[in-house]
């Protein structure tokens, strides 16, 4: 089978999109890693396909998957790219909506900019004392689920992180059930803006940029640190994000991501 896709990015964290809405294209998890794999494949850190709405309460429908051919409920930086790839493969002007895993997403565009609306993050856990592996340390770590679980830890300096050791070890740790949790690094930088590295689930590893996951940094660092909406987020690629929010009787409300959304490229593979 010949497959045509397209590559694109969010604020360096990278996706394979197909137009799957004949929903012809059936894959087994192995076909997802190979296409997501960086020297046998198209390379990514997860893969979208455009489907009818199951529902039939949002405009449009998506499958994800994670680089490990996981199926995923939830991703912040693909759900911009997946709306502009939906703008230009059916053509729509305004804003619309897709149904996830997670609920239903809203897009809407603004120049070079997408901005999508999440559902109500739920879960907020803060202050909790997490023992590490040797036994003699325990770490404060706060989480939230955003669409997916998301553990948060502040450091001093983001960029000395140990991001890989410590973020695979709190991914799977038993405090956080069989599924594991993605794990974020936060540094505060002042005057409302935060930096973020994340070790994701499903990738394995650190990625460049988690939407989802600068989404929980943002929102637990308004509830310990008293940030206030919009929050500015500086990730590893580069890119800089916004998160705004409202919150009501302590609940977290219109939770809105804004960020790039860039074509890299378009092509054809053999699977």
């Amino acid at each position: 089978m010949v497959l045509e896709f397209t590559k694109m990015n969010g604020a360096g964290n990278d996706f394979v999109l197909i137009d799957n809405r004949a929903q012809t294209i059936k894959f087994v998890r192995d076909q997802i890693a190979r296409l997501c794999d960086r020297h046998r494949g198209v390379g990514a850190d997860g893969l979208l396909m455009l489907i009818p709405s199951v529902s039939g309460k949002a405009d449009w429908g998506w499958e994800f998957f994670n680089s490990d051919g996981s199926s995923g409920e939830m991703c912040g930086n693909g759900a911009r790219c997946f709306a502009r790839f939906v703008q230009s493969r059916t053509g729509s002007a305004g804003d619309f909506s897709f149904e996830t895993e997670a609920g239903i997403i809203a897009a809407s565009f603004h120049g070079d900019s997408v901005t999508v609306n999440l559902t109500e993050p739920v879960d907020l856990r803060l202050d909790e004392q997490v023992p590490l592996s040797a036994g003699t340390q325990t770490i404060t770590i706060h989480s939230l689920n955003t669409g997916v679980p998301h553990a948060v830890l502040f450091v001093p300096d983001a960029g000395k992180a140990l991001v890989q050791q410590l973020g695979s070890e709190i991914r799977r740790h038993p405090h956080f059930g069989l599924r594991g949790t993605n794990v974020n690094f936060v540094q505060l930088l002042g005057s409302n803006r935060i930096r973020v590295r994340t070790f994701e689930r499903g990738v394995e590893g650190e990625t460049l940029a988690c939407g989802t996951g600068v989404t929980a940094a943002a929102l637990v660092s308004s509830r310990v640190h008293k940030l206030i909406s919009p929050v500015r987020v500086h990730v590893e690629g580069g890119d800089e994000l916004e998160v705004s929010f409202k919150e009501t009787n302590g609940q977290f409300t219109d939770v809105r991501l804004t960020g790039p959304a860039e074509f890299v490229f378009e092509g054809r593979i053999e699977i």
